[in-house]
């Protein structure tokens, strides 16, 4: 995965979950804790492993992951 430099993927650690480096923080967790209202502020406040950019790489990552998987529709 060497377009995201702060997210691993290891079988051995969240059972392969993407993760951000050195840390059993999975981007699906970030992800949730934005949807449900939770600021940037308060998600560092929470988690001190994390900055800024990692979070911002979790976005990403997502954008890349649900975008790899688009599907075209063609209607009739």
């Amino acid at each position: 995965m060497d377009l995201f430099e702060r997210i691993s993927c290891d079988v051995n650690v969240m059972g392969g979950k993407a993760c951000i480096n050195g840390t059993r923080i999975t981007v699906g967790m970030i992800l949730m804790l934005i949807s449900e209202g939770t600021s940037i502020d308060s998600i560092l406040d929470e988690y001190p492993l994390l900055s800024v950019d990692d979070i911002a790489e979790a976005l990403r990552y997502a954008a890349w992951a649900v975008g790899s998987r688009e599907e075209m529709f063609v209607t009739a």
